[in-house]
């Protein structure tokens, strides 16, 4: 005997049917989608390059890069873009450990600016770095690495001098 579902009709076997492969996959223990404002979450790998932040005073954090290698990456990097996802951000590499300096000359959006150590150590940040300026910004402290991300979300990721740093999937040239 078929009954009605919405617009359609279907048999009494086939909504029970339905129905149990339903219950079936929601009762398998599937983790709750998170509700922190970031989609990136510490424990997924999807072999993108990411970084991964563990705060002193909060959750591990993951941040899905964008590479900046060679000068003329490291000279655009985040220029003309109007728009950088929560979660997402550009990890600017460099040779050798020195204090770097960064401005937002053509870079249309706010960023906070993460200063990295060779022991991988947050060692300063630059909040909401006021776009389209030439000021100069950083620590006079030497860093490796520089990771860039929308401005604000430091601070909302809890983000603070010390915390560790781990650069994963990064290919080794």
């Amino acid at each position: 005997m078929p009954v009605r579902v919405g617009s359609t009709r279907v048999s009494i076997a086939t909504a029970l049917t339905v129905g149990a492969v339903a219950v079936a996959l929601f009762s398998t223990g599937c983790p709750p989608r998170s509700a922190a404002p970031d989609a990136a979450r510490a424990t997924a790998n999807d072999g993108a390059p990411a970084v991964v932040l563990a705060p002193p005073a909060g959750p591990e954090v993951r941040v899905r890069i964008e590479i900046a290698r060679t000068d003329d990456e490291r000279r655009r990097g985040l220029m003309y873009r109007r728009h950088l996802e929560p979660g997402t951000g550009m990890l600017f590499i460099f040779e050798r450990p020195e204090p770097q300096k960064f401005w937002m000359k053509n870079t249309f959006i706010p960023l906070d600016m993460i200063f990295i150590d060779e022991q991988r150590r947050v060692i300063a940040i630059e909040e909401n770095a006021e776009p389209l300026t030439l000021d100069p910004r950083g620590p006079d402290t030497p860093a490796l690495y520089v990771l860039e991300v929308p401005g604000g979300w430091s601070r909302t990721a809890k983000i603070a001098p010390g915390t560790k740093v781990e650069l994963v999937n990064l290919r080794a040239d």
